[in-house]
């Protein structure tokens, strides 16, 4: 993906439904994974049993996507810390994550967020009393939408979801895509 201000459109980006209206076009084990509003981390971690790994791809201070800014309702010209990670069960990549934390949001003791070096951002969550979930959208993802590193993509499309969240009532997205070695089914 380019390094540039304005990386994308809409029409360059998966087409984010809000997931009440896919159910019927999911199998149970997609709605099991993809409607889930729990700890996806710590649905990986037992799954995994334990051995869940976390890479970073990229953090850093970038233009959130079109329809990124919108949700989170900063302008479009405004940077945000954009943290892309590979979570890994086993060894076998299984979910690239996509966060999008606002600069207004990385204020007071949400400072600590800058700095979550490979520890997943879902465990940090799921464990804040103040956390709060918007609804959770669903989407395919593939290869137009450069949404994810070209060498994860697949042939076919891919399954995401994402989620706007709260901590002290402060907005961040998180974004989840479900790589082909998941075998979401």
């Amino acid at each position: 993906m380019p390094n540039t201000p304005f990386t994308s459109s809409f029409l360059d980006e998966p087409r984010w439904q809000r997931a009440k209206w896919l159910r019927w076009q999911l199998s149970a084990t997609e709605r099991d994974w993809l409607l889930d509003s729990g700890s996806l981390t710590t649905r990986l971690i037992d799954l995994s049993e334990g051995q869940l790994t976390v890479t970073i791809l990229r953090q850093q201070m970038l233009y959130p996507h079109l329809s990124e800014a919108r949700l989170l309702g900063i302008p479009r010209k405004k940077l945000a810390l954009v943290r892309e990670v590979v979570l890994s069960g086993r060894g076998q990549p299984w979910v690239f994550a996509r966060s999008i934390l606002p600069l207004s949001t990385l204020t007071g003791r949400l400072r600590k967020l800058r700095t979550l070096d490979n520890r997943p951002l879902g465990g940090l969550l799921f464990k804040d009393s103040t956390m709060h979930r918007g609804e959770i959208e669903v989407a395919r993802v593939n290869k137009k939408h450069r949404y994810i590193p070209v060498y994860m993509m697949s042939e076919h499309s891919l399954w995401g979801r994402r989620s706007k969240f709260y901590l002290d009532n402060k907005p961040l997205l998180v974004s989840e895509v479900f790589l082909d070695s998941f075998n979401l089914g």
